[in-house]
């Protein structure tokens, strides 16, 4: 029988070092020959990234020892990092980028002499040098084909980024001039080439600022010469206001995007005499989503003639596509959420996926059989899944009605619960992006806290992604208005209806989701304290010369130009409002973070010194954007809870105590 305890102060198996440990997904899926090969985190090696594979007899092993850390730095967020395939004597070749350097590199893993990785591709003294992403295996030309961002200048806006070949001979290891520039560099980004299956074509997706992925993309096409040179391109699809994430050529040609012109990512078949594209799946779901990282897929090809979809309406599932007939038939298993990578091979589809009760695992569809197994990374449960939490997913109503899509966890613990005359605490946490959306799966931190009786409630507010481009451009130019409503009208509904105690709730959030932390403790009264994770503070500075060339135009759709609404940035900036916030809080910042620099914490610091407002801040030697190391999460983590504990009047003697300051 379970027994009775204030909510907050319930022992919990549920661990910080337990959480970390299981932070991150196994992500970048994909077949060289038979084998399927992905990319994972490794949070007690320095937060690496690892490049993982499964051997025919179903045994997992890492290609490649640490420090090898298999990440790109294109656009800051990276991408798909490797490309593999079989050579003629049945040894796997792998190009992979290497993040420290970000140079590219083949390894030859079953090679018998053991030779370690060979860079192919050379360092640059200018800004942040030369990255590579997306890349694509030419082993015809002996080249591999992906996108190149070079850096011209020492500002971060100093960029440009073309589509390039690399020798696999490793002769462009010392001389950039042995790199071959492909496309035309008619777009400021651009994705990785994808390559008609004659071998004939290529596509690519561009796009300009002031337009971010999401907002207008251009599908771009080339003939493909004997000598391996592009023709002129022409845009075949998108525009300024459509979004195209995605493209990919069947196996008989015809080229497939994915995009947004009625109002929801749907697929089609691209005309080739420059015509109307075709619908193959009319409907009121998103068959993509934002474009963060160069080389995302939600959808693959298949030989048979078939398409592997990932769709949905707020969840996504798989599906396995009839493009002449337009009937959709989903993957049976628990996971109610897959992730944008997919990849094909023969009848085989991989992805990866999770639900409310697993963590992301790597599963295979069978789709001659339509069964679906977990095949890497398998689930396997920290402790007793009767200390998770069981989600539930709600719509609440928001200012004027309008519908506001959240996920609600309540607190839960195989052995305590809470007081009848008692309301638990609720944190309401703000995705980043905020062009993102909050999955509905397990996640340990979250189980960290509601395992210990203090409620949480993901709100994918206004501007969030599965819902449709309408749901989606309510923030424009009302970011730190809707997100910051919705927060606080998802809070306050909980508290209204008996859920969530009104007197003990705060707000959390990283990146943009910091950023609405911080406004939310600036603009409402509705919280208790807040947890602010390495976010923008400055939107005027961040809008000039304080983030990365990707996001450096985005508050134009977000806010408006800065130049034309100087007041709008004034009024809605934390960073101008400091006065204003009376709720205790912990700011947790990397130090290395280039996207929300440190300057812009320091100086939200250095104006609420004196203030009376307890506070503390915590930096993070060796972190970036979004903390990978174990040792990291474990104290961001705990010094979260003590804020918690001290404000809401909870004993935690589990954690140590957060020193807030004055």
């Amino acid at each position: 029988m379970a027994s009775t305890a204030t909510y907050g102060s319930w022992p919990s198996p549920i661990d910080a070092a337990s959480a970390a440990a299981h932070d991150g997904r196994p992500d970048f899926v994909g077949f060289v020959g038979d084998e399927v090969w992905w990319t994972a985190p490794r949070p007690a090696e320095s937060g690496r990234r690892a490049l993982v594979r499964r051997r025919p007899d179903g045994v997992e092993e890492s290609v490649l020892p640490a420090p090898w850390n298999v990440r790109s730095r294109v656009v800051e967020y990276g991408g798909q990092p490797w490309a593999g395939t079989v050579r003629a004597d049945g040894s796997p070749l792998v190009v992979f980028c290497h993040h420290p350097d970000q140079r590219l590199y083949a390894y030859e893993p079953d090679a018998p002499d053991g030779a370690p990785p060979r860079p192919l591709t050379p360092l640059s003294p200018v800004g942040d040098g030369l990255r590579w992403v997306d890349p694509v295996l030419r082993p015809e030309r002996d080249e591999v084909w992906c996108v190149l961002e070079e850096f011209t200048g020492p500002a971060p806006t100093d960029v440009r980024r073309v589509i390039a070949a690399v020798p696999l001979d490793g002769s462009a290891a010392e001389d950039r001039a042995r790199v071959r520039e492909l496309s035309d560099g008619r777009h400021r980004f651009v994705t990785g080439p994808r390559v008609s299956p004659d071998g004939r074509q290529v596509a690519w997706i561009g796009w300009d600022h002031p337009r971010m992925p999401w907002d207008g993309t251009e599908v771009r096409l080339a003939g493909v010469t004997d000598d391996g040179s592009f023709t002129e391109a022409r845009t075949v699809a998108g525009g300024p206001e459509e979004s195209v994430p995605q493209i990919g050529w069947t196996a008989d040609g015809h080229l497939l995007h994915v995009s947004d012109r009625t109002g929801w990512w749907n697929l089609y078949r691209t005309a080739r005499d420059g015509g109307e594209p075709v619908a193959l799946c009319p409907r009121e779901e998103e068959f993509a989503g934002a474009l963060w990282k160069i080389g995302l897929s939600w959808f693959q090809p298949l030989e048979s003639g078939l398409v592997a979809v990932v769709h949905g309406r707020g969840a996504a599932t798989l599906g396995i596509l009839d493009p002449e007939s337009g009937d959709l038939a989903d993957a049976v298993g628990p996971w109610t959420e897959w992730a944008a990578t997919l990849a094909a091979h023969g009848t085989r589809v991989v992805g990866v996926a999770a639900g409310p009760h697993s963590g992301h695992e790597v599963v295979e569809l069978d789709t001659c059989t339509g069964f679906a197994r977990v095949i890497g990374a398998p689930h396997k449960d920290a402790v007793d899944p009767a200390y998770y939490p069981e989600p539930e997913a709600r719509t609440f109503a928001g200012p004027g009605g309008r519908e506001i899509h959240a996920q609600v966890y309540a607190p839960r613990n195989a052995e305590f619960t809470g007081p009848d005359d008692e309301r638990p605490p609720y944190v309401i946490w703000a995705h980043g992006g905020p062009t993102g959306q909050a999955p509905l799966v397990l996640d340990l931190e979250i189980a960290y806290f509601t395992s210990r009786g203090i409620g949480v409630a993901e709100v994918n507010y206004g501007g969030s992604t599965g819902h449709g481009r309408a749901y989606r451009e309510r923030l424009r130019e009302q970011w730190g208005v809707v997100d910051v409503e919705d927060c606080a009208a998802v809070a306050t509904a909980l508290a209204a209806e008996g859920t969530a105690d009104p007197a003990r709730l705060a707000v959390r959030g990283g990146s943009a989701g910091g950023w609405t932390t911080a406004a939310s403790l600036v603009h409402s009264d509705v919280y208790a304290c807040g947890t602010i994770l390495y976010p923008i503070l400055d939107p005027a500075a961040w809008a000039t010369d304080e983030t990365h060339d990707f996001e450096s135009r985005y508050t134009d759709s977000l806010m408006g130009p800065v130049g034309e609404v100087p007041e709008r940035y004034r009024e809605r900036s934390p960073l101008e409002h400091v006065d204003r916030i009376t709720a205790p809080f912990v700011l947790l910042q990397g130090l290395d973070d280039v996207i929300c620099p440190p300057a812009q914490a320091e100086r939200f610091l250095a104006r609420t010194a004196g203030r009376g407002v307890p506070h503390a801040s915590l930096a993070f030697e060796g972190e970036s954007h979004g903390f990978r190391r174990a040792d990291t999460l474990i104290r961001a983590l705990e010094a979260e809870l003590s804020l918690y504990a001290q404000v809401f009047g909870l004993d935690r003697p589990d954690v140590p105590r957060l020193e807030l300051r004055k």
